[in-house]
């Protein structure tokens, strides 16, 4: 090997050892007579000290021809440093060295290799190879590989196995937009890229194979945002013979393992919470409940309010904001504009300061006597010192609004503390939501989700009613991982393709393998799917997945690195049978 030791890995006990060590210059400082070579690898930097005076020739001139990032071979001998510096692991020691040899030279970067540095996030994107060099990244992804090891010890414990699916598979109209792949050798036809491997796990489970698991490559053709990418990883599980508390039990046990392995965190036992109760008190199905300010739904004194935006409103309601009372006309006004965005949608913003002194002074003081607005603190319970939000109108879309109202106001509060983690569970959610596009049920999860079995008889009376055996992990606002019991039943399948707006012919068409294959004994199962990226950015206290990803593509869906997706040659499209535009 061309090294004995890495940049990390000296100390003084290995001081008077010749060794050598090879990596990338960080930087060279020349003082005429010391010069300094930082260098650099995956594991740290250590300093090559040269003193001109003592040194060979050769070595001199070659230190002073280096430039950042070329690639060298350093030998020599381990000596204690005359300064020392705690801000690198190798802070005691030194090299002086016998020979240095380049092994290839390079051009100057296009942004420092250093933890804050120049380069813009587009072209570091260009440049990835050359952004992975960075400690930042490089600590990424070496949490992914930890979180990585760790979720296969744990499931490896629990007789877990892992197991590969394919990677072409068939199209089915239901979910995301899939990624199609034409065939050559079946010219006309195409395979998609799996948005999971829902249908072959459940294929493992009547195989036989009653624990199975796989880190795994996904793929959904959608719009992208800050924690969606075109492909993505899953830790994909499945389990056969148990009910949606084993499912539950098995998987808070994986995380509180991860936490407690990768982040020296002990979890409490994860709370849970039905769906009906996280739209009612946070108006979203994965709450963050770091912090309270839960909603309040307000009520006049009298028959009405006197106040036509409240009294013509389906949906009255408001937070609490502990110990915002002092908040400026300015800051109050960047409230209301907030809320008033088009992606929130809310037309405006009511507030009332309760003020220290026990008086209330709000935005619509012509509407209300001091009477009516202690009544409203009354319902909100508010205390001197607080400040109260409310919005009205139309019940889903107010909710959604005071939703995001409530966790910018949590963000300006400091109550969404990164180093804080907050894990729980949302149960009991609807089975199928109506489309009034296109006029039909659709599955909130998807169509081999099972419902509760006391719900089974509303599916001939009522539907929409019916809840699904489903569940999600949230995590600091953020859904981690989702899944369901899965129908085992072909009849109760057939049923819920019924309900979806599938025809007998086209179940069979799309899903007959599956429905199949329940008539050769399917046992009892169910599973879940943690989104490997969102989580592996959680435990590094980041928003953007594609920072914990290698090369990861950009808000277009395009790898600027490689210049992908590109069109292909004429030929290529030929043997697949697909003609250009003309």
């Amino acid at each position: 090997m061309l090294r004995t030791h890495t940049c990390g890995e000296l100390r003084i006990k290995n001081v008077n050892e010749t060794v050598t060590i090879s990596g990338w210059v960080q930087g060279v400082r020349d003082k005429g007579s010391l010069l300094w070579i930082d260098l650099r690898d995956r594991y740290g930097i250590t300093q090559v000290t040269i003193e001109t005076e003592n040194a060979d020739k050769q070595i001199i001139d070659t230190a002073r021809s280096l430039g950042r990032e070329f690639v060298i071979s350093v030998t020599g001998k381990v000596a204690e440093r005359y300064s020392k510096t705690d801000k690198i692991e190798t802070g005691d020691i030194e090299i002086t060295p016998d020979k240095i040899v380049i092994l290839n030279a390079a051009i100057t970067p296009p942004f420092t290799i250093e933890d804050e540095t120049d380069g813009g996030d587009d072209i570091r994107m260009k440049y990835r190879y050359l952004d992975l060099r960075r400690n930042p990244v490089r600590k990424n992804l070496e949490l992914r590989h930890r979180i990585a090891i760790e979720t296969r010890n744990y499931l490896d414990k629990l007789n877990f196995l892992e197991v590969e699916t394919p990677v072409l598979i068939k199209s089915t109209p239901e979910g995301a937009r899939d990624f199609v792949v034409p065939s050559r050798m079946n010219q006309g036809e195409f395979y998609a890229l799996p948005q999971s491997p829902q249908t072959f796990k459940q294929l493992l489970m009547v195989g036989g194979f009653d624990r199975y698991y796989q880190i795994v490559k996904c793929f959904r053709d959608e719009d992208l945002r800050a924690d969606r990418q075109p492909e993505f990883t899953q830790i994909d599980c499945e389990m056969a013979f148990v009910e949606q508390e084993d499912i539950l039990q098995t998987f808070e046990g994986l995380i509180r393992h991860l936490f407690k392995t990768v982040k020296g965190i002990d979890i409490p036992t994860l709370s849970r919470m039905t769906y009906a109760d996280a739209m009612k008190f946070y108006g979203n199905d994965k709450p963050d409940i770091r912090f309270d300010m839960k909603f309040k739904p307000l009520t006049p004194k009298g028959e009405t309010y006197g106040f036509p935006v409240f009294d013509n409103a389906r949906l009255v309601v408001g937070i609490c904001a502990k110990g915002a009372a002092e908040y400026t006309r300015k800051q109050l006004d960047e409230l209301t504009e907030f809320v008033k965005r088009p992606q929130i949608g809310a037309t405006g913003l009511v507030y009332a300061r309760y003020n220290a002194d026990a008086t209330i002074k709000s935005s619509v003081d012509k509407f209300f006597n001091e009477e009516q607005l202690k009544h409203i603190a009354s319902q909100m319970d508010a205390q001197p010192g607080d400040l109260i939000l409310i919005l009205a109108g139309e019940e889903n879309k107010t909710r959604k609004a005071l939703s995001e109202l409530r966790l910018e106001m949590g963000t300006r509060l400091g109550l969404r503390d990164k180093n804080m983690f907050a894990c729980h569970w949302v149960i009991d959610f609807p089975m199928l939501e109506w489309s009034e596009e296109t006029s039909r049920f659709h599955a909130m999860h998807h169509p081999f989700t099972s419902p509760k079995p006391e719900d089974i008889a509303m599916l001939d009376t009522n539907p929409g009613a019916v809840r699904a055996n489903a569940y999600d992990m949230v995590i600091n606002g953020v859904e981690v991982g989702g899944g369901s019991i899965r129908i085992f039943n072909k009849q109760l399948q057939a049923k819920i393709f019924e309900l979806l707006g599938f025809t007998k012919e086209d179940a069979q068409a799309q899903f007959g393998f599956l429905m199949n294959a329940f008539e050769f004994g399917a046992p009892p199962h169910g599973g879940l799917a943690f989104g490997f990226d969102r989580l592996c950015s959680l435990f590094g206290g980041a928003d953007v997945i594609r920072d914990f990803i290698a090369f990861p593509k950009n808000n277009s869906g395009r790898d600027v690195m490689i210049d992908s997706p590109s069109p292909i040659a004429k030929d290529q499209l030929d043997e697949l049978g697909i003609g250009l535009k003309k």
